[in-house]
């Protein structure tokens, strides 16, 4: 039995995530080939923000904190867009004109001597578990969540609070999903009293648990537990109640740690930073795989060292469901992918995505997961590389 969780955009370490990537977009927006780094950490009434940056681009970081709180929906006394205190620290550096340089004007020559500047191993991860090649516990702990979230925003459930967190746990046999053993909601809700924890209980069956499953293969069962504030009732919820951080959700923003990740925060760092856009790039690659039918599950490990442009180790397992020896998906994989730093910025686009999109991008991602999105089209999603890794 397997466990992942996800949690909303109003819990405080996602809402953190969102401040540190809007402020990204923002910088990227107006400036491609900013150098942007970003923390944020909430606590009740107060917003931190640390941002080093080095662009001839202007951002009101405390202006955009306060527009992500508002979009999130806190609005309480203790917490909301207008009257929080908003202690920013930017940190400007100069401009570094090695890092401003073009890549989709670059040769081949060229994007070969552009070296990583911070040393990471990173993961990417697919299997076909569910229809985006994620595994199911994440897939599920994603839905439900956005299906918490959305409850509220559509009024269905007006008594809900944006602070939420959801587990889902799914038993296997034969490394394959057999049934739903537990599901798990926690959410906050405005009053103590309103509702009662039985029709609270009630209302998220039916509103959140049946809708989610509904379209699901495996669902539910007799047997399976579900759980709806087992420990009572959370009033208010959120940077009131406990504090945040960026960086913190790993797991969630990745496989659900059904599968390994680095560790490293994805969301605050501009595209030049490797330990976020590496984890990217070995998705696609491993995606590709499984959908390419050289395996059930595949997961890509990348090791960077600083001042090389390519990765010193790349790594294939495929956990025994490999049609193939992993070495020699190994060499298709470093056959037919890009794993060098300005490769990436170059087939992804990832500097100007911001500019492509009005809501924002980064900030897209800072919630429900960078990887195995169906609601946006993420170039690391893409299986376009299916007909060569099928054709060898």
């Amino acid at each position: 039995m397997f466990t992942s969780e996800s949690v909303t955009e109003g819990h405080p370490d996602k809402l953190c995530d969102q401040i540190s990537d809007a402020i990204v977009d923002d910088y990227l927006r107006q400036d491609p080939y900013a150098r942007i780094r970003t923390e944020c950490a909430v606590a009740s009434a107060i917003v931190f923000i640390a941002a080093n940056f080095s662009s001839n681009a202007t951002v009101d970081l405390a202006r955009t904190a306060r527009k992500v709180i508002e979009q999130v929906g806190y609005d309480q006394q203790d917490f909301n867009a207008r009257s929080c205190s908003i202690l920013t620290i930017p940190q400007e550096r100069p401009l570094n004109q090695q890092c401003r340089f073009k890549e989709h004007e670059l040769s081949e020559r060229a994007l070969d001597e552009i070296p990583v500047r911070n040393q990471v191993t990173v993961f990417g991860f697919a299997c076909d578990q569910t229809p985006i090649l994620m595994p199911l516990p994440i897939w599920l702990a994603h839905k439900l969540s956005r299906r918490l979230n959305g409850v509220r925003f559509q009024g269905t459930l007006p008594y809900l609070m944006p602070d939420g967190k959801v587990q889902v746990g799914v038993e296997f046999k034969n490394r394959r999903p057999s049934r739903i053993y537990s599901v798990t909601v926690e959410t906050s809700q405005h009053k103590v009293r309103e509702p009662s924890m039985r029709k609270l209980h009630g209302d998220i069956l039916e509103a959140v648990v049946k809708p989610v499953f509904k379209a699901e293969e495996i669902k539910p069962d007799k047997k399976t537990k579900i759980f709806v504030n087992p420990d009572g009732p959370v009033i208010v919820g959120g940077p009131s109640y406990h504090s945040g951080l960026t960086g913190r959700k790993c797991a969630v923003d990745t496989y659900g740690e059904y599968a390994r990740h680095s560790g490293k925060a994805l969301s605050g760092k501009d595209p030049l930073r490797i330990d976020r856009v590496g984890a990217y790039v070995a998705r696609y690659a491993a995606k590709n795989v499984v959908a390419a039918g050289l395996a059930s599950e595949c997961e890509v490990t990348l090791s960077y060292a600083i001042g090389l442009p390519r990765p010193v180790s790349l790594q294939v397992e495929t956990f025994g469901t490999g049609k193939i020896p992993n070495a020699d998906i190994g060499a298709l994989v470093k056959r037919h992918f890009d794993f060098r730093l300005g490769g990436i910025l170059k087939e992804f686009n990832l500097r100007h995505l911001p500019s492509t999109h009005v809501e924002g991008f980064y900030q897209k991602l800072a919630a429900y997961g960078h990887v195995g999105r169906m609601d946006l089209d993420l170039p690391w999603e893409r299986i376009d590389k299916v007909p060569l890794l099928s054709s060898e």
